[in-house]
């Protein structure tokens, strides 16, 4: 990882925005499919547009609306929710290295998604100390509000543009896989990490191709981790 620290030539938000303005790319097609499938099982545009304001968590909106349609008791959905969410655990102990004790870092954790967290993780280190709680406010912020904005473009007029432009459809959902590639591609830098996200992406094709869609991320994600640190420590594939 790159720790050299950066010197912000303007305000760190706007620094922030600049930064997460590629993530728009998977999140705005993703949100306006989910907008589409939301309003398509029984939800209103304003429920829609609520869940996406106040849940903000991507595949488990889509489940939550899946499961609240086909009429599935509350605490089941709230436990499949919590499951499905429990990968942030991870997350906040990778990032508190690079926070202070300000608490307005907690309100802006609403805003830490999958692809909020690879971007920090690669950038807080790079920057000052102080500029650390703007920039990531300004990527946060930006990524929610097109999430948003794309949940109610898809909730409003989603039905009239696939109509219009059938390819619609077949483009949505490699929109967000594209952005989760983008993200890991820069890790590749090293023997350990090409490993790492080989070992994953091959153990995921392996178990999908093998009946077992829904272990194949799971697993396929352990064991990259087994794999980052069993060999973490060996010169042969450390750092270069």
């Amino acid at each position: 990882m790159n720790t050299t620290t950066q010197t912000l030539a303007g305000a760190p938000w706007k620094q922030g925005v600049k930064d997460a303005i590629p993530l728009l790319g998977g999140y705005i097609p993703v949100a306006i499919s989910f907008g589409l499938i939301s309003v398509q099982s029984g939800f209103s545009v304003l429920e829609t547009i609520l869940i996406s304001t106040f849940i903000y968590a991507g595949a488990s909106q889509f489940l939550f609306v899946a499961m609240a349609a086909s009429g599935a008791p509350l605490w089941l959905v709230v436990i499949m929710t919590l499951l499905i969410n429990a990968r942030h655990v991870v997350y906040g102990p990778n990032l508190s290295p690079f926070l202070n004790q300000d608490k307005k870092w907690l309100p802006l954790m609403h805003g830490l998604t999958d692809q909020i967290f690879a971007l920090a993780h690669a950038r807080l280190p790079q920057l000052p100390g102080q500029a650390r709680l703007g920039w990531y406010t300004g990527a946060a912020v930006l990524a929610w509000l097109s999430w948003i904005a794309g949940t109610a473009l898809g909730a409003i007029a989603g039905g009239e543009l696939t109509q219009r432009w059938p390819l619609i459809n077949d483009v949505l959902p490699f929109a967000l896989p594209a952005l989760f590639f983008v993200l890991i591609i820069p890790r590749c830098n090293n023997r350990l990490w090409s490993l790492t996200i080989a070992l994953s992406a091959v153990t995921a094709v392996i178990l999908k191709m093998s009946g077992y869609p829904n272990v194949a991320i799971p697993l396929a994600a352990m064991s990259g981790a087994v794999l980052f640190f069993a060999l973490k420590n060996q010169p042969i594939v450390g750092e270069h």
